[in-house]
């Protein structure tokens, strides 16, 4: 399969074809989704909760996301893989945000970066394009400020709100974005900015109308423990499957039913007699 290009999500918009995106962190993880056909892999600051068990995405290090991201790189060939611009990796100034984007194509091989939100960030996010790296943009509920969001909750519900998310969208498009990622924003907005824009928009919460939708791998197979968002399809149920074959694994070592004899290696009739005589 021939790999897809920045290029080709705008050709994919315009063609009105759905653009399919999912998180991974790991080489088989975006292995099996690049298998099956996945557009885009997201190595995203939410594996600070699916992978490091932290309770915010604020907890993940820039060091922790290009560990993850050099291993989805390694599962990754068809599709494009972006990288989470993680908390404290673009809030310094530009130059540092510069260099962090930097070493996230340099050291992990990502196609793009992703920033969350727009406004003061708008020019931060010009400057890591002026230098020649994609960037993809991200408003409405943003998680790393969550604190300042009031929580996990929707965006954009007043129509005040909403008309703010349309001038961020636009100002990120005229920055240079490449994509726009909307979260949990009333479908009649997300669909507004959609169709304002030239550049996709990949909706998670957003409703269908996104030139694209995006889950957390967790989330979709069935690996989260807990509270799941409204907008997650869960698309298998494999925590219980899991605990159940460890389990049936438990019992089989307990009862010696694991290993059998099949599951051993042997020796050469021979050599099994000369080493059995010096150790009867």
């Amino acid at each position: 399969m021939m790999k897809l290009t920045l290029a080709d999500l705008t050709a994919l918009k315009h063609q009105q074809q759905k653009i399919t995106m999912i998180t991974a962190y790991d080489a088989p993880s975006a292995r099996f989704a690049d298998t099956a056909g996945i557009d885009m892999i997201l190595v995203g600051d939410s594996a600070a909760m699916t992978v490091f068990g932290y309770e915010q995405t604020t907890a993940i290090t820039l060091e922790d996301m290009l560990v993850l991201a050099r291993a989805a790189r390694r599962g990754t060939s068809r599709a494009l893989l972006v990288g989470d611009m993680p908390f404290g990796s673009v809030q310094l100034s530009d130059v540092d945000t510069v260099g962090n984007a930097i070493r996230y194509i340099k050291d992990a091989g990502v196609d793009a970066v992703k920033i969350e939100g727009a406004g003061p960030m708008v020019r931060r996010i010009g400057a890591v394009i002026d230098a020649g790296i994609p960037v993809v943009g991200h408003i409405g509920l943003t998680p790393q400020t969550v604190n300042q969001l009031g929580g996990y909750k929707p965006q954009g519900r007043t129509a005040a709100a909403a008309e703010r998310l349309v001038e961020e969208a636009g100002a990120l498009e005229r920055a240079g974005c490449v994509a726009i990622v909307l979260e949990a924003i009333p479908q009649p907005v997300a669909a507004s900015i959609t169709r304002a824009l030239t550049i996709p928009t990949i909706g998670i919460g957003a409703g269908a109308e996104c030139d694209g939708q995006v889950l957390v791998w967790h989330d979709l197979l069935g690996l989260t423990s807990g509270h799941v968002p409204k907008f997650v399809k869960q698309y298998a149920a494999l925590g219980p499957e899991i605990v159940k074959a460890i389990e049936a694994y438990i019992a089989d070592v307990q009862s010696g039913r694991f290993p059998e004899a099949r599951h051993t290696y042997t020796m050469p009739d021979d050599e099994r007699a000369r080493f059995e005589t010096h150790h009867k």
